[in-house]
């Protein structure tokens, strides 16, 4: 087993090994993996954060040994909480550009390293040890808004519906699982949507019966969720009504209180 960090800003997860092929998740920078196969040029990996699988080039990862992996692993996270900054690669004297989202552990007076290498970060971190609430769940949920839905996204420049919902509760502590369908066999399930807080996690089937679709309620019957933009809607127990499309664009089978 080898193992490696992503020490870029956005790289792109995807089914197949091929540039061509469809994108299902995206690594931030700090993001650590295992490698698992390599072929040709692709590395077919691992993300620790969920165990997420997906090939990526060879030439957007840095490989660490397993002893500095799994201190890294075990060494609690800091997020990124600004929209967008830059870290100073101080050792090859160069800035990378980070996104809302993005991992730093064993950071000091600005400074941290890894594999060897010199970095510096100035801006905002959350390390999420405070216990969660729905108003910090509330107010990172707002620094997407109007982000553009992007198959695969994690980050404020494209995000879907899952990873949304999977970024916004990591930086205020919470781990939860990739997509849609993972999410919700996750939490307490709920009944009625009366009986629905801020805060839970609403999810949204196909004509299949498939959980395709997932959102977080909020206040006064709104949910806020990823649908072409994240955005704001009402909802109530049909689904969710597109106050643009003048129609109910989801529907509703599962509430869970992650709470």
């Amino acid at each position: 087993m080898e193992f490696g960090i992503c020490l870029l800003s956005i790289v792109p997860m995807r089914r197949e090994a091929s540039d061509k092929s469809e994108m299902v998740n995206q690594l931030l920078f700090g993001d650590l993996v295992l490698i698992e196969e390599r072929k040709d040029d692709w590395l077919f990996i691992r993300k620790a954060f969920d165990n997420y699988e997906g090939w990526m080039d060879i030439k957007q990862i840095e490989v660490l040994g397993e002893q500095e992996f799994y201190s890294l692993n075990k060494t609690k996270a800091n997020y990124i909480s600004d929209l967008a900054n830059v870290i100073e690669d101080k050792t090859s004297k160069f800035f990378i550009p980070v996104v809302l989202g993005s991992t730093i552990r064993d950071i000091t007076n600005d400074n941290f390293k890894i594999s060897g290498k010199d970095f510096q970060y100035s801006g905002i971190l959350v390390s999420g040890n405070q216990p969660p609430t729905f108003n910090t769940i509330y107010e990172t949920a707002l620094l997407f808004l109007n982000a553009p839905y992007l198959w695969g996204g994690i980050s404020p420049f494209g995000i879907d519906c899952s990873g949304f919902i999977q970024t916004v509760y990591k930086l205020v502590g919470i781990n939860l699982l990739r997509d849609a369908s993972q999410q919700a066999t996750q939490g307490e399930q709920i009944s009625l949507i009366e009986e629905a807080k801020p805060g839970d996690l609403l999810f949204f089937d196909n004509q299949e019966g498939n959980i395709v679709h997932v959102g977080i309620m909020l206040n006064d019957k709104k949910i806020i969720h990823a649908s072409g933009k994240v955005r704001i809607d009402s909802v109530d127990h049909q689904g969710i009504y597109n106050r643009d499309l003048k129609k109910y664009t989801h529907s509703l089978r599962l509430i869970k209180r992650i709470l």
